[in-house]
């Protein structure tokens, strides 16, 4: 709602904007005038002072380290509740009651499978393929078989394509595990809960029974939660973007995932397992962070500090715990990626450097030691985040679909080349 004016001088003249407040969270200046009035645009490189859009369903206070979806706060649905009830709050706005769970439960869980036609994509792939250029490809693909669920002016197709990708992304995921490593694919099972059913696709075979470990599945779940949506993020802008445009939402899904696909992004976790590997033991710690504080030496620490959180990543606490938990299972006592881990935490946290600069560790620092300890590889860390991230991408590009005020993503720049030039014939260039 707009509360109040802001008066912005440009060349001695005043120009008044509304001043727009949310719930929670900081004031914005709406500036969606500013051309026409001043002629003028902002200059904001990675747009880390606009708000691009209005959403009502995930607020991060980065300073005191807050992460809440549609109100509640990450420890909670984390602690409590399920990967699936998170889906429903997400997409509908409020906790499911047992009927709804129950309904939304079965809706995903007998949408599982994919079109057996798919199976052929994954021949065209090389055996050594990357797993999220394989996702990239079937989840656009999705929009060739289900094209039923296309139109985004059906509130119907979008509820259906809704929940087909939530159920189906995970079985893709599987599917480019397996192919990468040589297995037959494993069909999904509907007796199986969410996070269970996919780590029985990962790694059951054909020749045995194979019962997924309810510790594993629980810890999985949690971190399904954890990495569900995190407000308007380069991924989710990314889908935004992409719909703004019309496009189905599968293509839309499909571009999210390719943004994920970036080191900075969702390679996080991965880069900051190969940082512990890097370091090897807890007496090289003073080494790397010296390194770390160099200006000049390329080496930087991964899985500390975040682009929003000024604080402790506050899904960094429960990832650790989660991280503990599966090594206790896996009967993993000495893990030496573990005592790195601690040990760069405890440095951390008492480094002036680190205090200063307020570089707390986030999620990505225990989440690929928690992943490895499961038996998956580096490269299907990303695929994992990517799976868990479908819902909050669908929940933001539905919220966007059904805004009034939306209108196709046109940012501006600030333009540095040359001025007008008049062109020269190839004969007369030097």
């Amino acid at each position: 709602m707009t509360d109040n004016k802001g008066t912005l001088i440009v060349d001695n003249k005043s120009f008044e904007f509304d001043i727009r407040k949310g719930s929670v969270g900081p004031d914005v200046v709406d500036i969606s005038s500013l051309y026409g009035d001043t002629g003028m645009f902002t200059y904001d490189p990675g747009f880390t002072s606009t708000a691009s859009c209005e959403s009502k369903i995930t607020y991060i206070d980065g300073d005191a380290g807050i992460l809440n979806y549609r109100g509640y706060p990450i420890e909670q649905l984390a602690e409590h509740g399920d990967f699936l009830e998170t889906c429903y709050l997400l997409l509908y706005g409020d906790l499911p009651t047992p009927a709804q769970k129950a309904d939304f439960d079965y809706r995903v869980t007998r949408h599982t499978m994919v079109h057996e036609q798919m199976t052929r994509f994954f021949t065209g792939f090389r055996r050594d393929a990357h797993p999220m250029a394989v996702i990239v490809g079937c989840v656009g693909a999705l929009s060739a078989f289900y094209h039923d669920s296309t139109d985004i002016t059906d509130p119907m197709a979008r509820e259906i394509a809704s929940i087909r990708m939530i159920a189906k992304v995970p079985t893709l995921a599987a599917m480019a595990y397996k192919y990468s490593i040589g297995q037959p694919f494993v069909y999904p099972r509907n007796d199986l809960d969410y996070a269970a059913n996919f780590l029985h696709m990962c790694f059951a075979v054909p020749c045995e029974e194979f019962k997924p470990n309810p510790v594993l599945a629980r810890a999985l779940d949690r971190i399904f939660i954890l990495h569900a949506d995190h407000e308007q993020n380069a991924s989710t802008s990314t889908v935004r973007l992409a719909g703004s445009s019309g496009a189905n939402p599968f293509a839309c899904i499909a571009a999210g995932i390719a943004c994920l696909w970036g080191p900075a992004h969702g390679g996080a976790n991965e880069a900051a397992l190969q940082m512990l590997q890097e370091i090897g033991t807890p007496d090289r710690i003073p080494e790397y962070v010296a390194k770390a504080k160099d200006k000049n030496d390329p080496f930087r620490l991964m899985g500390f500090g975040h682009r929003v959180y000024k604080n402790y990543d506050p899904r960094a606490k429960i990832m650790q715990k989660t991280c503990h938990e599966v090594l206790s299972e896996m009967g993993i006592k000495d893990d030496p990626l573990l005592d790195v881990a601690i040990e760069l935490e405890r440095f951390a946290l008492k480094d002036e450097y680190f205090i200063e600069k307020k570089l707390y560790p986030n999620i990505d620092f225990y989440s690929g030691i928690t992943l490895k300890a499961m038996g998956f590889p580096t490269s299907m860390f990303t695929a994992l985040f990517a799976l868990a991230r479908t819902v909050g991408w669908i929940a933001q590009w539905k919220e966007m679909i059904e805004d009034p005020s939306q209108r196709i993503g046109r940012p501006r720049q600030l333009y540095t080349g040359h001025a007008k030039r008049d062109y020269v014939s190839i004969a007369q260039r030097r």
